[in-house]
């Protein structure tokens, strides 16, 4: 089983190259946005942006999705913008990533193994993009403190960069060969 959490900025398409991935592959999709509280919701329509405080639950919350996924043998995307390398740690460890710094140790309770694709583009093409958007509650005011807080994943994360300036076919091509020409890493 392969779980995939394809993240980056408001705007950069997460949504988008999630669902077809998944539809793609034929894997579960979830779009971590459906699982904001309508606090988170009412403070980002409002155009103040979220913190740690806000977002942890969210990121505990949506680890618990893909343990139970994992621990069924589903395949899953995740479209979430896990924008700080803490986020991440929550979405693979839960809780216990902000309780200690520690490495995980080996057992029922160890990491799990997800494969982070980022969407990397200009700022400019993504701005342009939240323009466009209609009906979502994040204004495109709070990009910039998207970007401020954006922390791309690095080594020794499992992680891939996509250039968002691709085609949707070329973005979803490439996370799908990431995944399988990895997948003895994943399982």
């Amino acid at each position: 089983m392969v779980l995939v959490v394809v993240m980056g900025v408001s705007g950069s398409g997460k949504t988008t190259v999630g669902s077809r991935l998944a539809a793609k592959l034929g894997w579960k999709f979830y779009d971590a946005d459906d699982y904001h509280s309508p606090e988170n919701k009412k403070k980002m329509s409002e155009g103040i942006p979220l913190n740690d405080e806000d977002r942890i639950p969210w990121l505990c919350e949506l680890h618990d999705i893909l343990r139970r996924e994992d621990s069924s043998r589903q395949d899953v995307v995740l479209a979430c913008s896990a924008l700080k390398k803490m986020y991440r740690r929550v979405l693979a460890s839960g809780a216990s990533a902000i309780e200690s710094n520690q490495p995980e140790q080996p057992g029922e309770n160890s990491a799990l193994k997800i494969l982070f694709a980022h969407l990397d583009g200009p700022r400019d093409i993504i701005a342009g993009r939240l323009e466009k958007r209609k009906g979502h509650f994040l204004p495109p005011e709070l990009l910039k403190s998207q970007f401020d807080t954006l922390e791309p994943p690095s080594a020794p994360e499992n992680f891939i960069t996509v250039s968002l300036e691709k085609s949707l076919p070329e973005i979803v091509l490439e996370i799908e060969n990431a995944i399988f020409q990895g997948e003895a890493l994943l399982d």
